[in-house]
């Protein structure tokens, strides 16, 4: 998948006005992930994805490996984004679903490994939530 075909998915699922905001979503998703993944796990993620995204997760990142919960993400991702949390939430929610669809099935399990999905860990199940339930197609027509 290019670049165009990407961003205008990720525009279309989360029916946001133009590019400038599709982009604002993918990066502030993407760069608040690969601030939490461990460098390798980050890069191996992103090897399927196209350069401009994978970038995000790799070369845009200062410190990988960093320790922060489900919430702290969402904080991120709504600061960066410049929008509120639940918009935030739903909108890295649909862009991991998004690249669930892209990455092997190895990639996305290591990305799963490295976010504790228990209530008393974190709770970064709720990042896997449109995934868990199905993807996005079958949430749409839910």
């Amino acid at each position: 998948m290019k670049f165009d075909e990407f961003t205008g998915e990720v525009q279309h699922r989360l029916e946001l006005p133009g590019t400038g905001e599709t982009v604002r979503a993918i990066r502030a998703t993407l760069l608040t992930l690969g601030q939490r993944l461990p460098e390798g796990n980050a890069e191996d993620l992103a090897a399927s994805l196209p350069m401009e995204i994978k970038w995000y997760l790799t070369g845009a990142v200062h410190e990988h490996g960093q320790r922060f919960d489900w919430q702290e993400f969402v904080s991120r991702v709504s600061e960066i984004e410049e929008t509120d949390p639940a918009d935030a939430a739903y909108h890295a929610r649909v862009i991991v679903d998004l690249i669930h669809t892209l990455v092997p099935e190895s990639d996305f399990q290591q990305l799963r490994d490295s976010l504790p999905e228990s209530e008393d860990d974190e709770n970064w199940r709720n990042l896997f939530e449109i995934v868990d339930n199905g993807g996005w197609s079958e949430t749409e027509e839910a």
